[in-house]
């Protein structure tokens, strides 16, 4: 699966452009009165200002071979967040380092690097050195329903985890994170984890697909 656009929505529009554009130097792509496009990789992160809105935790794919130059790169643009003490999370589950940290609005922001994707990169890292968007959450009350609008809609399937309190849906390329919000909070932060709508474009074995999540419902809208 990989995720072609993630619009989310932000009540501190300008500020969110500096840190996106300025701190953390993505290339701006579109911007209009109510909204901005970045490029990430092969994603593009879209920020739509809403006057009311709730913080959202999604990922990035970084290469394979680059969480320490990574969490350097990081260090020198924004307070990375720590679980006991420690900087970079390794998930013995999934062969990956991940790093996290906060965005304008709280939002968890995490750089991954997944070794099962051998995705290595000889260059310096940097802005440039982003793979794409490769993760959103989804906390949700009703996890088996989501996952069987998803399932029947696109036959993607569960990665990892189960229907219970925590599920990634789809592959290292790109996942969909359901998580049971009744028990599950946001890991490193232990933040209340929010059903924040969203909007998205994936592509899974060649179609292309569009969904919306609304009121805590994902529908699919293409």
């Amino acid at each position: 699966m990989e995720i072609k656009e993630l619009e989310i929505y932000t009540s501190k529009i300008d500020d969110q452009i500096k840190f996106y554009h300025e701190v953390l130097e993505l290339e701006m792509i579109k911007k209009s009165g109510s909204s901005v496009s970045f490029k990430i990789g092969n994603s593009i992160l879209k920020l739509t200002y809403r006057k009311e809105c709730t913080p959202y935790h999604f990922a990035i794919n970084i290469p394979s071979n680059r969480e320490k130059q990574a969490l350097q790169w990081l260090k020198e643009r924004v307070e990375v967040l720590t679980y006991e003490g420690i900087e970079t999370q390794y998930f013995d589950f999934w062969n990956a380092y991940a790093i996290y940290f906060y965005d304008v609005d709280k939002n968890i922001v995490e750089f991954i690097a997944r070794k099962k994707l051998q995705k290595d990169s000889n260059t310096k890292f940097d802005n440039n050195s982003l793979l794409g968007i490769s993760e959103i959450g989804i906390p949700t009350s009703t996890m088996v329903n989501e996952y069987q609008i998803l399932n029947n809609s696109t036959g993607v399937k569960i990665h990892s985890g189960t229907l219970e309190r925590f599920c990634a849906v789809g592959d290292e390329n790109g996942l969909f994170i359901l998580i049971n919000k009744e028990i599950k909070k946001w890991f490193p932060t232990m933040d209340v984890a929010m059903s924040s709508d969203f909007k998205i474009k994936f592509s899974e074995k060649g179609k292309k697909y569009m969904f919306i999540y609304e009121n805590e419902k994902l529908h699919r809208i293409a």
